[in-house]
């Protein structure tokens, strides 16, 4: 099937050409590589890979592109930050990493360990970004569906409107779960610069931490609930029962407990009440439409993920497939009607065992195979997009989760 003959689900429409950066791929690697100089601008997209955009894994660098193709000509400059010596999107060329307010030891000396280390490296580095320049911090894991520059024009980027900052929600009005695989604010935003002091705080306890185990139990979080309470890990002919999983889980997404604190934490003496912020000015999609619709359709089944997205679409004189009328619903309401999708990667694969992202990872090139659900839903993240946008989830002024002082334990 010609790419360009791919069905245009109901609800998007296509992106008029020039508005889109269409050239070769070199091209684009070209200007990832070599991005504009910082400025005044706050339209700035940031990923951070240690190894640099060069070895990231192929269909990464093909979410890194569409996200350049779709919006470096409203204005975004897209950088993939690393730790690369040599490197001149060394994030020391962004940021003084010899600053303690900053980073922590560990980070300073390259010796961040635990199996999780390049992830909680780039967590180190999201919020310094977004404090000191603004815009955008995602995941390479991303896949952008909606249109981020209309949301900015209408929430963070309009200084009428209330809302300063953007992001996904995990659980409903109620719960207080930002991700953050998505994150988006202007300088200096007042939640992320207390989530940043909170984090390096626990990662300065017992004299310097060089991995995140243990964090969960820091009295500093003492009643943010521990995560994913049902889960278990199979590891050889062990079985990690569902409490220490939630355990080893928050661990792994400490930033996740740390944002929560501090939305939950009313402090008078640092003019802080959080429960208010919330409710006043963030703007959170319901993540798992939001985000993780393929997961959600599939019952977060990898496998099954990867499967139905490597068929291929049905010819003109064939009869669609059961599995094919299910991978057509999979591609046609994320495109319709979810804001991005964060492929899964990380310790969530010693629970689910394979991913979709960690299939596509195995099998190079599987994402990309012309005439396959997989790439019609590239080309629609790509040349379509959503005619409608996301709504925020309609949150209320709640009970804080602590009072007193963010580093002070009561």
């Amino acid at each position: 099937m010609d790419p360009q003959n791919y069905p245009l689900p109901s609800g998007v429409h296509a992106i008029p050409a020039d508005f889109l950066d269409l050239r070769p791929d070199s091209e684009i690697d070209h200007d990832i590589l070599h991005p504009k100089s910082i400025s005044s601008s706050e339209k700035n997209i940031w990923f951070f890979w240690h190894a640099g955009f060069t070895h990231m894994h192929p269909y990464t660098q093909r979410n890194i592109r569409a996200w350049h193709r779709r919006f470096s000509k409203q204005g975004w400059t897209i950088r993939v930050i690393d730790r690369v010596p040599s490197s001149p999107l060394n994030v020391a060329n962004f940021l003084d990493i010899s600053d303690p307010g900053t980073f922590p030891r560990a980070f300073v000396d390259g010796t961040i360990g635990g199996d999780y280390a390049p992830q909680h490296t780039s967590d180190l580095v999201r919020w310094p970004l977004l404090l000191k320049y603004g815009g955008v911090y995602a995941d390479v894991g991303m896949i952008q569906i909606g249109d981020l520059d209309r949301l900015w024009n209408e929430t963070v980027g309009n200084r009428s409107s209330r809302f300063e900052v953007l992001s996904y929600n995990a659980g409903g009005v109620e719960e207080r779960s930002l991700t953050n695989y998505f994150l988006c604010s202007e300088r200096d935003n007042p939640l992320f610069e207390r989530c940043h002091r909170l984090l390096l705080e626990l990662w300065a306890a017992d004299g310097g931490k060089e991995s995140t185990e243990g964090m969960h139990s820091s009295p500093l979080l003492k009643g943010v609930p521990l995560m994913g309470g049902s889960f278990t890990i199979q590891d050889g002919e062990k079985t990690i029962g569902p409490e220490e999983c939630s355990r080893m889980l928050t661990d792994y997404i400490i930033q996740g407990q740390v944002m929560t604190m501090a939305m939950g934490l009313v402090d008078e003496e640092g003019d802080w009440d959080g429960p208010k912020y919330v409710a006043e000015h963030v703007y959170g999609i319901e993540y798992m439409i939001g985000s993780q619709l393929v997961n959600e359709i599939t019952a977060w089944d990898g496998q099954k993920a990867f499967d139905l997205m490597s068929l291929s679409l049905p010819k003109e004189s064939e009869v669609e497939s059961a599995e094919q009328k299910q991978a057509r619903e999979i591609v046609e309401r994320c495109l319709r009607e979810s804001f991005g999708f964060k492929l899964a990667h990380g310790l969530i694969l010693r629970v689910f065992g394979v991913t979709l992202g960690s299939l596509w990872r195995k099998h190079q090139g599987s994402d990309d195979v012309p005439g396959t659900y997989a790439h019609w839903f590239r080309h629609g993240t790509m040349y379509w997009c959503q005619d409608g946008e996301p709504s925020t989830q309609d949150y209320k002024v709640i009970e804080p989760i602590k009072r007193g002082p963010l580093l002070r334990d009561n």
